[in-house]
């Protein structure tokens, strides 16, 4: 578990995805993608390591991720075979705010 700051990036340990933290909350949190620790992004993955199939519903380009609570949100800036998780509870794709009306 880490103090997430916004602007960091982390990338997955088992796949492509690499994300960019957007909104974090004041406490440490257990970012994980593919059913593995998400790694900084500069760092290398270790050997060995594969996708955990309840973790395997993918991440989109551009998308942006977040928890039940709204306190953490992630973007997507490389697209892989991963889901993306926090605390093990999976992270949603977050909605689009509807635009109100111009009549």
């Amino acid at each position: 578990m880490a103090r997430l700051k916004t602007g960091t990036r982390l990338k997955s340990a088992v796949c492509n995805t690499q994300v960019m933290v957007v909104a974090a909350p004041d406490a440490d949190v257990d970012c994980s993608c593919g059913g593995h620790p998400m790694i900084d992004a500069a760092a290398t993955a270790p050997e060995g390591l594969s996708i955990s199939p309840e973790a395997a519903k993918g991440t989109m380009l551009g998308k942006r991720y977040v928890d039940a609570d709204g306190k953490l949100e992630l973007l997507c800036i490389k697209a892989g075979a991963g889901s993306l998780a926090a605390g093990g509870v999976a992270l949603v794709l977050k909605e689009a705010k509807p635009l109100p009306s111009s009549d």
